[in-house]
């Protein structure tokens, strides 16, 4: 296993909240990320970050406002002064993600970078705040993947897309992969169009390369159990309180 910072000392199974908990509460606030290590003791915050007008790096998933605000538009639309005065949900706003890692100083975090617009200030941010280390970054778009990696090549990054299908897909017809050695973490799918993707073999195998294997998203206690009775890194759910539940039971 890489001796990245992210990784010394990580113990299978991690419980990863996603989005902070997102069937419990508003997704990607403060108030989510708090109950999650407060109430659910998660190891690992996974989150998303866009940038506003003014270039501030805050937490939320979609590109615009309307699912998860009582805003419409696009968000990279507003400056941050704009944005905070939205609801996102029981009289959240959406935080800037400064104030997240400040908030949780020893928290390893998940974050992808949803949009090319995000990387520079990102990239600034990382400068000034040397949170870097404790970071597992990247996209799902392989072009944004790749300009993260030139941007920042001492961070610890998960698969895009295109270069993740490459690695997984050829190990279920029993061939070798096709790795690209800038990224390490396979943040996967448990299943994709029917097919069960992580296996015990997928494991095993990703072990040997030196990755680490977390999937997503898994809210039901059976497959939960599963995966981690087959090796997984770690688990990303939207019921941190449920995975808690069973990562305790397995100790």
């Amino acid at each position: 296993m890489s001796q990245h910072p992210f990784l010394r000392g990580l113990r299978a199974p991690l419980h990863i909240s996603h989005r902070g908990g997102a069937a419990l509460y508003p997704e990607n606030t403060m108030l989510a990320f708090k109950s999650a290590v407060e109430k659910h003791q998660t190891d690992m915050l996974e989150l998303d970050i866009h940038a506003t007008k003014d270039g501030v790096v805050v937490v939320a998933h979609d590109d615009t406002l309307d699912r998860c605000t009582n805003g419409q538009g696009p968000l990279a639309a507003l400056t941050y002064a704009e944005l905070i005065k939205l609801d996102a949900g029981k009289g959240e706003r959406i935080p800037r993600f400064e104030d997240v890692l400040a908030a949780f100083p020893s928290m390893r975090m998940n974050v992808e970078l949803k949009v090319t617009g995000v990387l520079e200030p990102f990239v600034a941010l990382m400068k000034k705040t040397g949170a870097l280390d404790r970071l597992c970054i990247g996209s799902a778009v392989d072009s944004i993947a790749q300009d993260i990696a030139k941007a920042l090549p001492t961070a610890l990054l998960f698969y895009p897309t295109d270069a993740l299908a490459a690695f997984v897909l050829p190990t279920k017809a029993g061939e070798p992969p096709d790795d690209d050695g800038r990224y390490t973490v396979l943040d996967m799918p448990l299943h994709w169009e029917g097919v069960k993707l992580f296996d015990a073999e997928l494991a095993k195998l990703c072990a040997e390369r030196g990755k680490w294997v977390n999937i997503w998203t898994v809210d039901d206690p059976a497959e939960m159990r599963a995966a981690i009775a087959e090796g997984v890194g770690g688990i990303m759910t939207d019921r941190p309180d449920l995975l808690r539940e069973v990562i305790n039971a397995t100790k």
